[in-house]
């Protein structure tokens, strides 16, 4: 996906109508990403999450993320608002500035994606669209005043179970990709090396090689990490039994999902309801 920062800023505010040929992707950029309206299917790396208007996520750099609107509109599509800020300035120039460690910590965090709930939410809105119409310097002192703002922030939701594969290191992007995409839009169903390998005309060993020394985890560990991701989601944001969760992250097997829930997480499923809440 291209995303527009002009050479001579390092910052740019942008509202974007929902694009129904949008798929998930990602960039070298930091972005901060509010919903105007609409709502639908948050995916920011191994997580799935739902969410409505005035959803607000950070996404870090190379983090491969995509939002599923719900039957959208065609007369008034779901817009979001959208700050891409440039990674040198993060990685580079901000990072030698000892007075915002606070900033430095919450772009560390962005790395796994970061979602942030207030009741003061529009406040961050507002200073969005300021942010568009300043130039220059003082376009600048109010980036850091939002940036600030954001790490005022008292509930935060680091959003993956661990940061994604070093995705910029990629050759083969549009691969894992294809990979990436047929997993969360299936995570119900068997997922099988068969299926998957075929999607990129391999044999099953060669797939497992490739997939292994192109992220660092087998398939079989990635597919269970979204899983459990997907579980821990449902156990803190609905009321549904824990069988239930149970058959809807993937797993036909309580016993297996309570095993591997706890393999990652390090605690039951009942034990991360109960300490969520």
């Amino acid at each position: 996906m291209k995303v527009d920062i002009p050479e001579e800023k390092s910052f740019s505010v942008q509202k974007q109508q929902y694009d129904t040929s949008s798929v998930i992707h990602m960039h070298k950029n930091y972005e901060l990403n509010f919903v105007i309206s609409g709502s639908g299917k948050r995916i920011v790396g191994n997580n799935i999450s739902s969410f409505e208007r005035n959803d607000l996520v950070l996404i870090g750099s190379n983090l491969l993320h995509h939002r599923e609107f719900s039957e959208p509109d065609s007369n008034n599509p779901p817009e979001c608002l959208i700050l891409y800020i440039s990674e040198s300035l993060i990685n580079r120039d901000l990072i030698q500035i000892k007075e915002l460690e606070a900033i430095h910590d919450l772009f560390n965090r962005a790395i796994s994606g970061v979602a942030f709930k207030v009741e003061g939410i529009k406040q961050i809105e507002q200073q969005m669209l300021q942010l568009a119409e300043m130039q220059g310097s003082d376009g600048f002192i109010a980036l850091l005043k939002l940036l600030k703002s954001l790490t005022e922030i008292k509930e935060q939701e680091i959003l993956t179970l661990a940061p994604e594969f070093p995705v910029s290191h990629y050759k083969d992007l549009d691969q894992i990709k294809i990979i990436y995409d047929y997993v969360l839009h299936n995570i119900q169903e068997t997922i099988t090396l068969d299926t998957v390998s075929g999607l990129l005309n391999m044999a099953p060993g060669s797939f497992c090689r490739f997939f292994k020394k192109r992220t660092g985890k087998s398939f079989l560990q990635y597919v269970k990490d979204i899983r459990i991701s997907i579980a821990s989601q449902m156990l803190s944001n609905t009321e549904k039994p824990i069988a239930q969760i149970c058959y809807e992250s993937g797993y036909n097997n309580l016993a297996n999902f309570n095993f591997y829930f706890k393999s990652i997480m390090k605690m039951t499923p009942s034990e991360y309801r109960k300490n969520f809440r």
